[in-house]
């Protein structure tokens, strides 16, 4: 199985750092509850409040776009210009490792 990291850097418009940081915690709500998931964590920078990361673990690249799909993603999307201050670096990576195990 081909697991497919994501993450997904971006800036917040001055004075929306506090709502974008809600609709990533909605998208990361739905986007936790479907199939293909393995994580999705939301994280902000400690120096710079503005700043947002999404981390993302997916079972293959097919799961990944059938998230890209789903209404919230296509909400979040459609929100996202009043929110962002320029556009979201998408990263994508395939693990070469194998995964630390929790025993």
């Amino acid at each position: 199985m081909q697991r497919l990291t994501v993450l997904a850097l971006m800036r917040a418009q001055p004075g929306k750092s506090e709502e974008l940081g809600q609709r990533l915690m909605t998208l990361l709500e739905s986007s936790r509850r479907e199939a293909g998931c393995i994580n999705y964590d939301v994280h902000r920078a400690n120096e710079d409040t503005d700043a947002w990361c999404v981390y993302e673990n997916w079972r293959s690249p097919q799961d990944l776009e059938a998230h890209f799909e789903t209404p919230a993603f296509r909400e979040f999307v459609a929100r996202a210009p009043g929110l962002l201050a320029g556009d979201v670096d998408l990263r994508k990576y395939t693990m070469v490792s194998m995964p630390q195990s929790s025993a």
